[in-house]
């Protein structure tokens, strides 16, 4: 992130993402595969790398890091580390399933940019 990039952290949720019904089902349907799931929480997260310079990242974490914002949404718990929730404040993630591709999309209204592919973003 350079030097005169803003991002807006305000936020209506602890972690400042909307997780949809729809993408919070699939989720459970996902974490009902697995045998233990009671400290399994949904990671978000911002990472550098992707062709637009940030990417995206979801996966299932039993790990609590330092300054991790969690919250609970549609029974599903969602944790942003703390070096990722500026760029997340606002974002809503549901999952979009259609003839050509199938997955959870994130809508993020901090983000300046993105590819093509959806996976990137810039900010």
């Amino acid at each position: 992130m350079s030097a005169d990039t803003t991002v807006d952290t305000s936020t209506d949720t602890a972690s400042g993402i909307t997780l949809t019904e729809t993408a919070a089902d699939k989720v459970r349907s996902f974490l009902s595969d697995q045998p233990d799931i009671d400290d399994i929480a949904l990671r978000v997260a911002v990472q550098a790398g992707g062709c637009a310079g940030f990417r995206y990242a979801l996966f299932f974490d039993d790990r609590q890091l330092d300054g991790d914002l969690e919250e609970t949404q549609h029974g599903i718990t969602i944790r942003v580390d703390r070096m990722s929730s500026p760029y997340l404040g606002g974002s809503v993630i549901d999952w979009k399933e259609s003839l050509e591709a199938s997955g959870f999309s994130i809508e993020n209204p901090n983000s300046s940019g993105s590819c093509a592919c959806g996976d990137s973003a810039t900010f």
